[in-house]
């Protein structure tokens, strides 16, 4: 549980610096420009970086399926090397996702204008400026984006579905008490993150305006983020632990 903690750390350390310091930057300042490569360069690390935090948390909930579900089989299934592995399956994958979509995009052809409404170079916002027919792209990015988001998703829902009935088997409200404590703050995880993620990438542009973009974007790259290590931390009892014990000194 905590290696995947430090890594859904680290992800959301590198996802807040890549975009919170430039766009609180543009709104003191009141400039609100970017370079072309450094736009690309935010949007490879911004895709690099969701992606591998849905794919993180669908492994995150397959461990707590694990753990709750088949807890003297815990050790083997979940050895070291297993999550080490899916860890690093979850960025590669990631990684090139991102690139594909990267080198796709920022080749397109783009109007006069390159102005975009919104506060970081996202897919959805970049496509909006561009001259010429993206249907064909925007279909791919609704596939990547089932791929990223609904199958992940989808694992999560099992996982919790199967912890749930293996919960309700036992008829104990201790053991009851003790899953839920352990799979809350996962689940508060995941409702902010997948909710405006799947709003941003799976519901046609017709139905969404560019403010609607704008907030939706806010909550999975920046109020997510920031809640994480909240969440996480008192939730947890070994770290509340270790916090009271600081304070007390």
């Amino acid at each position: 549980m905590y290696f995947f903690l430090s890594q859904l750390s680290i992800m959301d350390l590198l996802y807040s610096s890549n975009i919170f310091p430039k766009a609180a930057t543009d709104f003191l300042s009141g400039k609100n420009t970017i370079s072309f490569v450094n736009c690309g360069i935010q949007l490879f690390l911004f895709t690099t970086l969701a992606a591998a935090e849905c794919l993180l948390l669908a492994v995150m909930a397959y461990d707590r399926y694990v753990a709750i579900c088949h807890p003297l089989r815990y050790s083997a299934l979940m050895r070291p090397r297993v999550c080490a592995f899916t860890v690093a399956g979850s960025w590669l994958a990631s990684l090139l996702n991102s690139l594909v979509h990267t080198i796709y995009v920022l080749n397109l052809p783009y109007c006069a204008s390159r102005e975009i409404h919104h506060f970081l170079c996202e897919i959805p916002a970049l496509l909006k400026v561009i001259c010429g027919d993206t249907s064909s792209y925007e279909d791919g990015l609704f596939v990547s984006g089932v791929l990223v988001l609904l199958i992940p998703i989808s694992v999560i829902m099992a996982s919790y579905g199967q912890i749930l009935s293996t919960v309700l088997r036992l008829g104990s409200k201790v053991g009851m008490r003790k899953a839920l404590a352990t799979c809350s703050s996962h689940m508060i995880v995941v409702s902010f993150f997948y909710g405006t993620a799947i709003v941003m990438y799976l519901v046609p542009k017709s139905y969404r305006t560019a403010l609607q973009d704008e907030v939706a974007s806010v909550f999975y790259t920046i109020v997510t983020p920031m809640l994480n290590p909240l969440i996480y931390s008192l939730r947890n009892k070994d770290v509340a632990a270790a916090l009271r014990k600081v304070l007390g000194r």
